[in-house]
């Protein structure tokens, strides 16, 4: 992952129409400084611009060959859209989505059903990130599909800006050819991460393991000179990344929805 990340609204507000539940465990949800965020399950039957910021006008720097623009983000029927697309937008060719939470999250278990977009060059994402321009440390945890090959996603983490923690995991049947559940659980001495329910990766060492606070972020976007990484670019026309639910579950709280991870381990 590449560690400049978007710009933000500065503060953070409440949501109140799609929380499951404003009931938090004393002493477990909060217990990390600057974590405000509740428990709740996100189906895009409306964008409650109070609780999602849209990123627009700017890029995340010489390597994304698109700026972000709300134009790309859109509902349909449930699902948001994130697209990808040939247009004027700031000093880039190309526009891309990006949508985040304005409020941030502490340990916990964060799930995203999505499907990402096909083609080479691209990076369709579901992450929580923190960091210079919030005034923190950077800390950063990943699902990524890189568009050279939508066989696999990419996990991996940051802690203080170091990374160097990619795993690639297989995806059954295409990370872009259906919807595919992504979760992973975060806790302070031990982080998971699963495909479908299944557990795919493990990290007991607390030294990889992020501990500040972060925002919930999911986008598509695209870089020509990213080639090692994403795959050459090729632009044969609009593309879109699809998701249709994001959820986060404060610890020790039982599972929100009858497809959370959450309901097959505890």
């Amino acid at each position: 992952m590449i560690s400049t990340r978007s710009r933000a609204p500065h503060g953070t507000l409440s949501r109140s129409l799609l929380l499951v539940s404003l009931v938090i465990t004393p002493g477990v949800a909060m217990a990390q400084d600057g974590a405000t965020g509740r428990s709740f399950v996100e189906e895009f039957d409306t964008l409650d611009r109070s609780f999602w910021y849209v990123s627009d006008g700017w890029s995340n720097g010489d390597h994304q060959n698109c700026t972000w623009s709300k134009q790309q983000l859109t509902l349909d029927n449930g699902t948001l859209q994130l697209e990808f697309a040939k247009a004027e937008a700031g000093e880039r060719d190309y526009a891309c989505a990006e949508l985040q939470s304005r409020t941030r999250y502490g340990y916990g278990t964060y799930e995203v059903r999505m499907r990402a977009a096909s083609g080479s060059g691209l990076n369709s994402a579901f992450f929580s990130y923190i960091g210079p321009v919030d005034k923190q440390p950077h800390d950063e945890l990943d699902f990524e599909v890189l568009g050279k090959d939508s066989s696999q996603v990419q996990v991996n983490q940051y802690v203080s800006g170091r990374g160097g923690n990619e795993k690639m995991v297989p995806v059954a049947g295409g990370a872009d050819k259906d919807f595919h559940d992504y979760a992973f659980i975060w806790e302070q001495q031990r982080l998971r991460y699963f495909v479908d329910g299944k557990l795919v990766h493990e990290v007991t060492d607390a030294t990889k393991i992020p501990s500040h606070p972060q925002k919930i972020f999911v986008s598509l976007w695209g870089s020509d000179n990213l080639v090692g990484w994403l795959g050459p670019f090729s632009y044969a026309g609009p593309v879109s990344m699809a998701v249709d639910r994001i959820a986060y579950t404060a610890p020790g709280e039982d599972c929100r929805f009858p497809q959370s991870v959450l309901c097959e381990i505890e």
